[in-house]
């Protein structure tokens, strides 16, 4: 959604959805709140998170290990 309007789906932009509140994405146009970002906030939402949130911030659970191969970590500390 911008000034001129919206250019989604014939010009048909959703309002957002409770789990945008709190969102740096989020603009008041005509009374109503939209996010600049997507269209749709109901269907980034649909499967958990929105990637674009910018107040949800990752959880403790997301830390990558990396993998590390055994015969090369061994010949590491025999340096």
């Amino acid at each position: 959604m911008t000034k001129k309007g919206c250019s989604f789906n014939g010009g048909i932009c959703h309002e957002i959805v409770e789990p945008c509140n709190g969102c740096n994405r989020k603009i008041e146009f005509s009374s109503r709140w939209y996010c600049t970002a997507y269209p749709d906030p109901s269907q980034k939402w649909k499967h958990g998170s929105c990637n674009l949130a910018t107040h949800v911030g990752k959880g403790a659970g997301s830390e990558t290990k990396v993998k590390v191969n055994p015969l090369k970590a061994s010949k590491r500390s025999a340096r």
